[in-house]
């Protein structure tokens, strides 16, 4: 009888861009204010994409360090995925620029776009491809450039991003770690909530659509944070559930990091006390597919996770998308 796969989370790492823009700094360009910032949001500063820097070469300087924590040569990496959804270009994937830039050879690259919800779309594709044998050992990135598509002057959308990028390396393994069990939803029909509209092939960008700002992001916020608290909880408590689990036996949740208000407000539904959610947005904000592997990096750096530990993830993006992922914390025992 074949034992069951799994695939275990065995290096980590991060990149943020060099460029740090405080809520003192927006508040001299837009109306607003350091203390009107951080009691609607909870951030105090975000990192910004300056010169020189790219979707790939956070998510390779993210790579790159994962690769270094495991202890294992790019070589033999058989897979690349980055969850993105502001790549360098429309094509080639972000990922092949990665593979290339890492110099792991002829693993099989592509990216997965999701929005925020992405890097827990990407460990349950991962997990698939360990599973079913396809893949032996991956690196999943979620890297995110979003304020390449922010308004600095709409004071609604510009307070809330950063830039960045975290990833894992994992590992097929018999032991159960890595991610037990997800969950994973979209709605199609509430895209408008929160969109770029132009510059894809529904709407290609022209001089007029430029000046109207349709390059932009924008979103409906009070909308957005009422399905978020809703599909976040609910898909936290459905896959607590589909990993034979009860919420005390979880020792971190870590949010998709939008807005403390969500994160307060999901944690009461699943009466999770303060200390048992990572939050880290006041000083990267909303960093989109980057975010849940950053604050997965820094709690693991802190020591807030150890292994055996249940690690609860769940998210919410743009699409819209939602998922919730349980992973058993830990390497393998070589």
């Amino acid at each position: 009888m074949s034992r069951e796969r799994y695939a275990a989370v065995i290096g980590w790492g991060m990149a943020v861009p060099q460029r740090l823009i405080t809520n003192d700094e927006l508040a001299q360009r837009i109306d607003t204010s350091d203390e009107w910032i951080r009691t609607r949001t909870g951030i105090r500063e975000r990192r910004v994409a300056g010169p020189g820097e790219s979707t790939s070469t956070l998510a390779t300087a993210a790579g790159r360090e994962a690769l270094t924590m495991a202890g294992v040569s790019p070589a033999t990496i058989d897979t690349v995925i980055v969850a993105t959804c502001t790549p360098d270009r429309p094509f080639p994937a972000t990922a092949c620029t990665v593979q290339a830039n890492l110099q792991i050879p002829r693993a099989t690259a592509f990216d997965l776009a999701a929005a925020c919800s992405g890097f827990v779309y990407g460990l349950t594709v991962a997990t698939s491809l360990i599973k079913s044998g396809v893949s032996r050992r991956l690196l999943l990135i979620g890297a995110d450039i979003f304020t390449h598509y922010i308004n600095w002057n709409d004071r609604n959308t510009c307070v809330l991003f950063g830039d960045g990028a975290g990833a894992v390396v994992l590992e097929a393994t018999d032991e159960p770690l890595g991610l037990l069990a997800s969950t994973l939803s979209a709605n199609g029909e509430l895209e408008d909530l929160m969109a770029v509209d132009a510059g894809g092939t529904r709407m290609p960008l022209t001089a007029d659509l430029l000046e109207a700002g349709r390059q932009y992001v924008y979103m409906n916020g009070r909308e957005i944070f009422k399905h978020a608290v809703r599909e976040m909880s609910d898909s936290a408590l459905q896959v607590i559930q589909d990993a034979g689990l009860t919420v005390d036996d979880i020792a971190l949740v870590i949010p998709h990091q939008a807005n403390v208000r969500i994160i307060d407000a999901v944690a009461r539904r699943l009466e999770i006390p303060p200390e048992r959610v990572m939050v880290n947005l006041d000083r990267y904000g909303n960093t989109s597919a980057a975010s849940i592997p950053i604050a997965l990096y820094e709690a693991a750096q802190q020591e807030r996770i150890k292994a055996g530990d249940n690690v609860l993830l769940t998210a919410f993006g743009g699409g819209l998308t939602w998922g919730s992922g349980l992973v058993r914390w830990g390497k393998p025992s070589r």
